[in-house]
Formats: C-alpha cells, sequence, structure tokens
C-alpha cells in the first residue's frame, strides 16, 4: 500500500485521532506531559506562556496546515511548555509521538513536510524577535496584524480571528492602553 501524506494529515488511524475543540478549548495546558502532537486541520490557535509570577503572554498564533506541540517529539517524558488554545472551532489531528516518529522515518513525504514547517516556525520566532528588539510598537502592532490576516499567503487575507486588545498588546510587547 502507498503512503498518502494527505490521508494520514486527514484522516483518524493507529495512532492518530481527529479531535474538535471550540472556541477557547484547551489543546493542551503548560506542564502538562507531552505525549503527542497535533496538526490544525482548520481554525486557528494560539500558544501562550504563564510566568511563575502568573502573568500571561501569547507568543504565537497558529493557522490551519500547522503542527502544534512539537516539543512531544523532543524527549520522551517531555513536559508542554506553552498552552494551545483555540481561537475559533478548530479540527485537529492528534498524533502520538511515537506514530509521528515512526511515519517520518518510513516516509520521506512526511519528514519534508514538517521539516520545511520547523525551518519556517524557525525563522518566524526569530522574525518575532528582530522585531521586538528594533521596531516601534507601532510597527509590531502593524505587522502583527497582518501576519493574523495571512497576508503573506497567496489569496485573500484571511479573517482576523476574535483577539482582545490585552492579547495584542501581549504580542507587541506593551500595555493596552499604548
Amino acid at each position: 500500500m502507498t503512503f498518502s501524506l494527505t490521508a494520514f494529515l486527514e484522516e483518524a488511524g493507529v495512532g492518530r485521532k481527529v479531535v474538535h475543540l471550540q472556541p477557547k478549548q484547551v489543546f493542551f495546558a503548560q506542564g502538562s506531559s507531552a505525549d503527542s502532537i497535533y496538526y490544525l486541520r482548520t481554525g486557528r490557535a494560539k500558544l501562550t506562556v504563564l510566568s511563575p509570577d502568573g502573568k500571561e503572554a501569547t507568543v504565537a498564533l497558529l493557522s490551519a496546515g500547522e503542527f502544534i506541540g512539537e516539543e512531544s517529539l523532543a524527549s520522551v517524558g517531555g513536559l508542554h511548555m506553552a498552552t494551545a488554545t483555540a481561537l475559533v472551532a478548530c479540527t485537529a489531528l492528534r498524533i502520538a509521538r511515537e506514530e509521528m516518529i515512526r511515519v517520518m522515518h518510513e516516509e520521506r513525504s512526511l519528514s519534508d513536510m514538517y521539516l520545511k514547517f520547523l525551518l519556517a516556525r524557525s525563522m518566524r520566532t526569530q522574525a518575532d524577535l528582530v522585531d521586538q528588539l528594533f521596531n516601534s510598537s507601532e510597527k509590531r502592532l502593524a505587522r502583527i496584524l497582518l501576519l493574523m490576516a495571512e497576508f503573506n499567503v497567496p489569496g485573500e487575507p484571511a479573517p482576523i480571528p476574535p483577539i482582545t486588545q490585552e492579547t495584542l498588546a501581549e504580542m507587541i510587547g506593551t500595555t493596552r492602553s499604548r
């Protein structure tokens, strides 16, 4: 039987389960066991971290076609470093750590796709850091809004997911009133 990357990411199977989340429902919480990775098929989600003194920060907004919880592949018994929450209704494929690793070893198309995803996420994180260090809060806000609208993706810009002014302020590193 030949491997279909599309079928693997769309259908439940051994070590894979389709999950549906409503807005504000949590995929996983910071500090929970990282035993699976999610492939976001539809919807938008956010990653937040909570400091020891209770301050929460939104570190990433995620769109359909992205993976969530990639730290689960790094080590056995690891913990999630952030909380992933649905911003709108989402459909995702929950893939057990062992199944994802097995298929990545056997199927080059999944390995290639995942490597491209990791490189894009790494470049985005680096761009976020440079933005935070060198740009004004107005430029950071403009960049975040363009990214949320998926302005860099060919086709029509996506609708911006429902997000509070407080969350926007956290993402650009300023206060809500600013």
